[in-house]
């Protein structure tokens, strides 16, 4: 079989499906990486990837999309994921990669890189929105919403969100002028007025027009927020 990914077409029934010119594939015999994403939107920071191959042996209760779980609620699953979890990987793409890619694209190659860590792990990823990163490793599918419907994303959700929320605490220790154990990099008005007052750090993505306001000390918060600021999703 090819080495490159191949978008798998999804099917209602539970048996075995192909796209014309694939060989017929049951997807309950494969090892599913769940992949997912946490903080393209953000003003500052890395993005944060993961991806996740879970163990049918070993069930995890309360796996939800990150989003809608309490922090207390991802910290307690996130150890639980890691010990139970056949394979986990996850992946902070820095805010250099985000300014020279844009974030859609450091967003993919964080998803591929993610994939790529697995290795043999992974025999089809499950990628939460409407693109596929390239040159994966292994059969792969996007899935809009794959974060409600698919448990190996939900659980890959929960690790790309809880690791960038744990560094952008540990990032307002050396910056705490900007309140990033708060707002986590979001553009709140907080974060702005403290964007407007201090100019941006080091963390802080160039690319996004907020923050090169802020840099030539206009009002970062006549920028709004476009596709700079994470209108570029992934769905």
């Amino acid at each position: 079989m090819s080495r490159r990914a191949l978008r798998i077409a999804r099917s209602s029934s539970p048996g075995a499906d192909a796209e014309p010119g694939l060989f017929p594939l049951d997807r309950r015999r494969l090892r599913v990486a769940g992949v997912d994403e946490a903080g393209r939107g953000p003003l500052a920071g890395p993005v944060a990837v993961a991806a996740v191959v879970l163990d049918p042996r070993r069930r995890i209760r309360g796996l939800d999309d990150s989003k809608k779980l309490s922090h207390a609620q991802r910290e307690a699953l996130y150890p639980r994921i890691v010990e139970r979890a056949l394979a986990w990987h996850v992946e902070l793409v820095p805010v250099e990669d985000i300014d020279r890619l844009n974030i859609l694209h450091a967003t993919l190659e964080g998803m591929r890189r993610c994939v790529v860590a697995l290795g043999a792990h992974a025999e089809l990823a499950r990628i939460d929105g409407n693109m596929l990163p390239r040159a994966l490793p292994c059969m792969a599918e996007a899935i809009i919403g794959g974060d409600a419907v698919e448990p190996a994303i939900m659980a890959a959700s929960i690790l790309a969100k809880v690791s960038r929320d744990r560094l952008m605490c540990q990032l307002h220790e050396q910056h705490p002028q900007y309140g990033f154990h708060e707002h986590k990099g979001y553009a709140t008005a907080a974060h702005l007025a403290a964007l407007a007052l201090h100019g941006p750090c080091v963390h802080h993505r160039r690319s996004f027009a907020p923050v090169r306001l802020a840099a030539t000390g206009a009002d970062p918060s006549a920028a709004g927020l476009g596709a700079e600021a994470g209108e570029l999703a992934l769905a």
